[in-house]
């Protein structure tokens, strides 16, 4: 959904002497045109006075990027996919509704820009078809950017950065990515995942085992089924922390850190600056830092102590 300036606002108030000089013309149809080039000047003056002008260069064109996009997606209706099965950023509350870090953070880019904000709980292998089709305007679920998912849609700058940690099996002996890719080694991966690419590349001796969501993998890894299940290192840290008898975490990098972006059908440019905008300013006026004490206070300190890199540490 692709959202432009009201092309009416493109004529200029200079047009109404002429449609003035027109009305000298006798004939019914000359009368019927001047009327109606009469009726367009009065909506381009219209315009210019409601200041709905994109060519302005007064003290209103100076405002927040928030403030000039508003205007043109006032009241639009923007429809968001994310799959709500990853806590605390995409997720539901008691009652089933839209919950997390993530909600919160398109919620205020709704609010910053004027759009009634509608959230879809859509399953991962549909999020990007979602946008093809058309049944949603963006996707934001943690999904990072990457060279083949770029083919399909548009991504937004990064918002957040992750990286690949390893789940093991407290038996399996797993103390690294080199101990996983051996012979005889089963490795769980979320279908689709930057863990499912990462393993199908680089992981080639071991048995990779595809799931659907991650708790499965995480069971898998839990019962011994799987010696190791690839995934952010939020994730690991957390299921690791719930299971820590049966669980080790492996947290030594063995890749660069991952971006997250936000994916919109290709060519929606005016979208697309409108996030980017947008994540500009979170960036700066503390946004991320809120985000993060509400969401993710203790495991930004358990972050900082391993030493990981945090998920808004953008330098």
């Amino acid at each position: 959904m692709t959202r432009t300036t009201s092309s009416a606002c493109a004529s200029s108030a200079a047009d109404i002497p002429a449609a003035r000089a027109s009305s000298t013309a006798r004939s019914p149809r000359v009368r019927r045109a001047f009327v109606a080039v009469a009726a367009a000047a009065l909506l381009a003056l219209s315009c210019v006075l409601a200041g709905c002008s994109s060519g302005s260069t007064g003290a209103d064109s100076s405002t927040s990027p928030a403030a000039d996009g508003a205007a043109a997606s006032q009241g639009s209706t923007l429809r968001v996919a994310m799959e709500l099965a990853y806590p605390p950023f995409e997720t539901k509350d008691d009652a089933g509704n839209p919950e997390g870090l993530a909600v919160d953070f398109i919620r205020d880019f709704g609010a910053a820009y004027g759009y009634d904000v509608q959230i879809e709980n859509t399953a991962w292998d549909g999020l990007i078809p979602a946008l093809q089709t058309g049944k949603a305007d963006l996707v934001i679920s943690s999904m990072t950017i990457t060279d083949e998912r770029k083919q399909s849609v548009d991504f937004s700058d990064a918002y957040a950065m992750a990286q690949l940690a390893i789940l093991a099996n407290a038996n399996s002996g797993v103390a690294s990515i080199d101990d996983l890719n051996q012979p005889g080694k089963k490795v769980a991966v979320k279908t689709g995942s930057t863990g499912d690419v990462y393993a199908t590349k680089n992981l080639t001796n071991a048995e990779i085992v595809r799931l659907a969501d991650e708790s499965a993998c995480v069971t898998e890894v839990v019962q011994g089924k799987a010696d190791g299940f690839l995934y952010d290192q939020l994730t690991i840290y957390r299921n690791h922390q719930a299971n820590p008898d049966t669980t080790e975490a492996v947290f030594i990098p063995f890749q660069d850190a991952e971006e997250w972006g936000i994916a919109v059908k290709k060519g929606n440019t005016t979208l697309l600056d409108q996030l980017n905008a947008f994540i500009a300013q979170s960036k700066a006026d503390g946004e991320f830092d809120r985000l993060t004490e509400k969401y993710l206070a203790e495991e930004k300190k358990a972050f900082d102590e391993y030493g990981f890199k945090w998920f808004f540490d953008f330098e």
